[in-house]
């Protein structure tokens, strides 16, 4: 599939839930890797912006999770601002959903029974890697991974203490659709304490 009319108009949607899970449904059918990755961006105490790849791990009408080590740059950044933004892009459908919003940590037992549906050596990683700090080489990482395999060789592998799910509580939820000419459409969901409004924008 690529630059073809969407077959119903988008923009007459009226929630962005359901919406966003029809897209993402199309996406798994058309993308060849990962249509579940997004760009997730931070700020640091300075306000200076971080953005990466990371992988969206559910969502409903609470809002958009995803995993990471709290002590890596983005766990510190988001539990210090409390704040953060991610961008889907869809190439094969020429189609982007950006979101923005308050994060929340997400609970013990959802990040427990995350934990433990990732592969094992997923697990043991998650205990041997020191995310996003100095690595003196290659050899100290495999090093770890060897010690913490022969550690719980045997058993559950627990969840480490550091390691757990943010939310993403949407403020705004933003879909865009390319069109010829660059005659683009968008439309932005902002959420309200009576629900969610709904604005077509000019692309």
């Amino acid at each position: 599939m690529t630059n073809e009319p969407l077959t119903e108009d988008f923009t007459e949607s009226m929630e962005p839930y359901q919406l966003f899970g029809s897209w993402l449904e199309d996406a798994t059918k058309s993308e060849p890797n990962d249509p579940n990755a997004l760009a997730l961006s931070t700020v640091d105490s300075d306000g200076m912006p971080n953005v990466r790849m990371v992988l969206l791990k559910g969502y409903d009408t609470r809002g958009f999770v995803f995993y990471t080590n709290y002590e890596s740059t983005k766990g510190r950044e988001i539990l210090a601002a409390r704040k953060a933004a991610m961008c889907f892009h869809w190439k094969t459908l020429r189609r982007q959903v950006r979101v923005r919003g308050n994060v929340e940590l997400v609970s013990d037992e959802e990040a427990d029974a995350y934990y433990a549906s990732r592969a094992r050596g997923s697990r043991i990683g998650a205990w041997a890697s020191k995310q996003s700090r100095p690595l003196e080489s290659r050899f100290a990482l495999e090093k770890a991974v060897a010690e913490y395999t022969a550690k719980y060789a045997i058993g559950n592998i627990p969840r480490p203490p550091y390691w757990s799910g943010f939310r993403i509580v949407p403020v705004t939820i933003e879909f865009w659709h390319d069109r010829a000419f660059r005659l683009h459409d968008r439309v932005i969901f902002e959420r309200t304490e009576s629900g969610w409004t709904k604005t077509r924008l000019y692309p």
